[in-house]
């Protein structure tokens, strides 16, 4: 990956200067993940949480500091939440121990530095550090893989092992499956698992983040043979049953670190 920052001062390979606008519109976020991540946070009362986008997953009941270096994406935060500080995962600007935990959602994949940001969450927190994130090995579960392979291909390049992730933050690490409803609102691409239609809109294309690293020709072969699969009807004769499936096993997962005990 990249050690530079994009244009708007995105950290890591993606730039949100290009893909950033309007991704609130399509990355709202999923009750169900909301949950879980309170319940991986346990009692703190405060919170970091870096590479914080535009704030989705931010606890509203805790006391909250935001770390997201794009400035695309600092914008697009909420007035009701406060400003996110301008940095990046691997130079957090704030002492040991100075939050009860640490979270960071759909991010670490764009570090420059996996182990470096791991180390600083682990430094700035003294209790649980959850991150939820892809399990690459999982990602060819996804029909989109029988059609765009270069995208999955790219997200699993991209997102690190989980035990990768595990051995980074140490200490009594679990990790959690997240099913993904059928009408889950954090629309990342296996959100799209029983509404295919969904992703033939370019725009909730830009709002994941593989979808800039292929080229144009891949999202047009994309949107050709999927368009015709479903007039034709040949995708529902193969995944017709993920239309009325409540939720979908697939990639997602809550990595969640905690001290160890003494």
């Amino acid at each position: 990956m990249s050690t530079g920052r994009g244009s708007d001062g995105s950290a890591g390979d993606a730039d949100y200067a290009t893909i950033g606008g309007g991704y609130t519109t399509y990355r709202r976020p999923e009750p169900a993940f909301e949950s879980a991540i309170a319940a991986a946070l346990g009692d703190a009362r405060t919170v970091l949480n870096v590479g914080a986008g535009a704030g989705s997953y931010e606890p509203r009941d805790r006391e909250v500091t935001a770390v997201e270096p794009s400035a695309t994406m600092r914008a697009q935060r909420p007035v009701a939440l406060p400003p996110a500080v301008d940095a990046t995962a691997e130079a957090l600007p704030f002492a040991d121990g100075a939050f009860d935990a640490a979270m960071t959602t759909f991010s670490v994949h764009q570090w420059a530095d996996l182990e470096a940001g791991l180390r600083e969450l682990r430094r700035v927190a003294t209790g649980p550090v959850v991150v939820m994130t892809c399990d690459p090995d999982l990602l060819d579960r996804f029909w989109l893989h029988g059609y765009a392979p270069e995208v999955i291909a790219t997200e699993a390049r991209r997102y690190p092992s989980v035990d990768r992730v595990a051995a980074g933050l140490g200490g009594e690490v679990e990790v959690v499956g997240l099913p993904v409803p059928l009408g889950c609102v954090d629309r990342f691409g296996e959100a799209y698992y029983g509404r295919p239609e969904g992703l033939l809109d370019p725009a909730a294309r830009r709002a994941n983040s593989a979808w800039s690293f292929v080229g144009p020709e891949v999202e047009e072969r994309f949107v050709e043979r999927l368009g015709a699969d479903l007039a034709s009807g040949e995708w529902d004769r193969r995944h017709g049953h993920l239309r009325t499936q409540p939720t979908y096993d697939g990639s997602l997962v809550l990595v969640v670190s905690r001290p160890k005990r003494r």
